[in-house]
């Protein structure tokens, strides 16, 4: 497992590009038959890929759990969500199977002990994308498809912003201890997935973007307000953003992105928004 320690925004004005990459982009998340996990102290996140191919693959495929997390097993202490990308595939919590077609998400409680991934057609594998925080309570978990979310147009073609977030795992569509995902689309011509920027003070934000085309890439914004830096980022790789950060990307063609929250408010609007005038 790759762990990130935290870093503060005075250390980050001195990065260069490979330092920078090298602590907030998280890369190569699918490999057949793998988990891929990475464990940013960051408000203690770990991001998961699962890319099941000719096997079922458990949650805790290469991982020593007690190690790493201090528990008997993944789920004991945490909560998580999942969306697939890729081709159709199955997720089997504790023995009852869903379904999941690209672009669905499940919620999956704390106290979780078997989960179970795979794909319907090994040349054409599911890719489940994961985050999970810690809880300290268990609600029910919860299969939510593209259809169900719910969803938030926003952005107009004129500012090359429009788009529509669908909101998954959030307090309108259910109840969760301190996870907040979703997944925003943008519109062909549309480029910018959120302008003014703004902050959180309150949590942290992981970044996935896929169905970014050919050669295209997305130029994810960070940095403090005064002090913004940036990090290219190519088809299904995330991006671990603090607190303290700006939250704001563009790319050279349309795309989607998960976003994943932890903390301390669960409100979409509760950010801290910062002038485009203002922004260096």
């Amino acid at each position: 497992m790759d762990i990130r320690y935290s870093t503060g925004p005075e250390d980050i004005k001195r990065y260069t590009t490979e330092e920078l990459r090298s602590e907030f982009l998280v890369n190569d998340l699918y490999k057949a038959n793998e988990v891929v996990t990475v464990y940013s102290h960051i408000d203690r996140a770990v991001v998961l890929g699962i890319m099941p191919t000719n096997e079922d693959v458990p949650i805790d495929r290469g991982l020593d759990v007690w190690k790493n997390f201090g528990t008997k097993f993944f789920l004991q202490r945490r909560e998580a969500g999942f969306f697939n990308i890729g081709g159709a595939g199955t997720c089997i919590v504790d023995g009852i199977k869903y379904e999941m077609a690209n672009k669905d998400c499940i919620y999956i409680t704390q106290g979780t002990e078997n989960v179970v991934f795979a794909s319907l057609d090994a040349a054409d594998p599911a890719k489940f994308y994961g985050v999970s925080y810690p809880a300290h309570c268990s609600y029910e978990t919860k299969f939510i498809s593209i259809n169900e979310a719910a969803k938030k147009p926003l952005g107009e073609q004129k500012a090359a912003n429009k788009r529509v977030i669908n909101q998954f795992i959030h307090p309108s569509v259910l109840r969760t201890c301190q996870l907040s995902m979703g997944l925003t689309i943008l519109e062909q011509g549309s480029v910018w997935n959120t302008m003014p920027v703004h902050t959180h003070e309150r949590r942290m934000e992981v970044y996935t973007y896929f169905d970014i085309e050919g050669d295209n890439v997305v130029f994810h914004l960070m940095g403090q307000p005064d002090q913004t830096r940036h990090i290219v980022v190519q088809n299904e790789e995330a991006v671990l953003s603090p607190s303290y950060s700006i939250h704001a990307g563009c790319g050279t063609g349309s795309y989607a992105f998960i976003w994943a929250m932890g903390g301390e408010n669960q409100e979409f609007d509760d950010m801290d928004a910062v002038n485009t005038r203002d922004i260096r």
